[in-house]
């Protein structure tokens, strides 16, 4: 049986600032995130199985994206907890701001590395995690392969 390779794409909307950057980044500000998962697998082969013929059932991932990544991120203000955006994160929270304090600097190359991580801790053992492409603007993304690393 051939190996596949099976895409599921997601968005949601992150603020985000880089503490120390020197552009205007350093700003808070936010973007419209685009999230592309590829796995691998073999199609599953039992045809007794509600599952027969696919990879992982697209909905499955899904869930896994979605639990790990979309509903944490989406409409949340990023910051890296080891920055004095922490005093601003505070009172942002205080007024009922949904924030998430991470320990990298959240730029697209490291958030991509940690949801790499999240996703792979959750993937079943037959399914690996094969690339994530995450679209900071249209013209803009990080992207991680399993390979290189």
């Amino acid at each position: 049986m051939s190996i596949i390779r099976i895409t599921k794409q997601f968005s949601f909307e992150t603020g985000h600032a880089l503490y120390g950057y020197d552009g205007k980044c350093k700003n808070v500000h936010g973007h419209s995130y685009k999230l592309s998962v590829t796995v691998t697998g073999i199609p599953i082969n039992d045809s007794n199985n509600v599952k027969f013929g696919m990879v992982i059932d697209f909905g499955d991932l899904k869930k896994i994206v979605k639990e790990e990544i979309v509903d944490l991120f989406d409409h949340a203000t990023v910051f890296n907890k080891n920055t004095p955006h922490v005093e601003l994160a505070r009172e942002l929270e205080k007024r009922g701001h949904h924030v998430l304090l991470v320990d990298y600097q959240p730029t697209s190359e490291m958030m991509v590395i940690d949801f790499a991580k999240k996703i792979n801790a959750r993937l079943p053992e037959n399914i690996k995690l094969h690339s994530m492409k995450l679209q900071e603007t249209e013209t803009s993304f990080a992207e991680w392969f399993a390979s290189d690393n």
